[in-house]
C-alpha cells in the first residue's frame, strides 16, 4: 500500500539519520572519554546503555565504524574496539604526510590573514596557559581543539569532499593513538611550538617553509608515538 503521508516518511527518515549520527558520535565519545579501553570487547546492550541510543541506530552506526576500521563486530562474542599498534601508527602518519604536505602549500598561499592570526593567537594563549598551569583537563581539551583547528583548516582548503571523508577516518585513528600517550608539559610544548612554526611559515606566505615545518612536525610526532611500542 502506498504511503498516504510522504511528508511523515521524510520526517521519519530524517529522525532515523539523526539517531544514527548520534549513535556514531556517542560510540566514539565513549571511547575517546576513556569509558572503554582500546581493544575492549563489549556487547550491543552495553553500548546502548553507555550511549543512550536505541539498538537499531546503534547497529547501523557500528557498521559504519567497522567500515572505518575503528572496531570489529564479532557476531557471537561482541564488538571489539581497535587497539593501535606500530603498523597503524606508521600508516596513519604516512597518509597524513601525503595529504597535508600538498594541502599546507595551498593553505600558505590562500588562507586569510585574519584566520592565520586567530589560529596563532589561540596557540600562543594555550602555550602560556600550559607554561603557567601545567597539564590540566582544560588544557588537554584545548590542545585537542587546536589539533582539529589547524590540521582541519589545512585539509579543508583543498575543498575536496573525498579527502575530507578519508581524513575523518584518520582523525579518529589519531585520537586513538593519543589515548595511549602520557601527556607531559615538555611533550605538549614541543607539539605546540611545532604547530607555531607551521603557522609562522603560512603567515609569511612561504609554502616551501610551511611544507618543511609540517613534515618536521609529523616526523617528531611519529617518533613520539612510536616510543609507546
Amino acid at each position: 500500500m502506498a504511503n498516504k503521508n510522504p511528508r511523515k516518511s521524510v520526517a521519519a527518515l530524517g529522525q532515523g539519520t539523526r539517531l544514527i549520527d548520534r549513535a556514531y558520535t556517542g560510540v566514539l565519545a565513549v571511547l575517546f572519554d576513556r569509558k572503554l579501553a582500546a581493544g575492549a570487547v563489549v556487547s550491543q546492550a552495553q553500548l546502548v546503555e553507555l550511549t543512550g541510543v536505541p539498538v537499531g541506530p546503534l547497529r547501523d552506526a557500528l557498521r559504519v565504524l567497522e567500515g572505518e576500521g575503528v572496531l570489529t563486530i564479532h557476531p557471537h562474542t561482541g564488538i571489539q574496539f581497535m587497539k593501535p599498534g606500530l603498523e597503524l601508527t606508521r600508516s596513519t602518519f604516512q597518509f597524513r604526510g601525503i595529504i597535508e604536505a600538498a594541502a599546507v602549500a595551498v593553505y600558505a598561499e590562500t588562507a586569510g590573514d585574519s584566520e592565520i592570526r586567530d589560529i596563532e593567537a589561540r596557540h600562543r594563549m594555550v602555550e602560556a596557559s600550559l607554561d603557567r598551569d601545567g597539564v590540566t583537563p582544560e588544557i588537554l581539551h584545548e590542545i585537542e581543539d587546536l589539533e582539529e583547528l589547524l590540521h582541519g583548516a589545512i585539509v579543508s582548503c583543498l575543498n575536496n569532499p573525498l579527502i575530507d571523508t578519508s581524513y575523518r577516518r584518520i582523525r579518529n585513528y589519531l585520537k586513538l593513538l593519543r589515548l595511549e600517550r602520557k601527556m607531559t608539559v615538555p611533550l605538549l610544548m614541543r607539539s605546540l611550538r611545532e604547530h607555531i612554526l607551521i603557522i609562522e611559515a603560512c603567515s609569511h606566505r612561504d609554502p616551501n617553509a610551511a611544507v618543511a615545518a609540517l613534515q618536521a612536525h609529523f616526523a617528531a610526532a611519529l617518533q613520539r608515538s612510536l616510543g609507546l611500542y
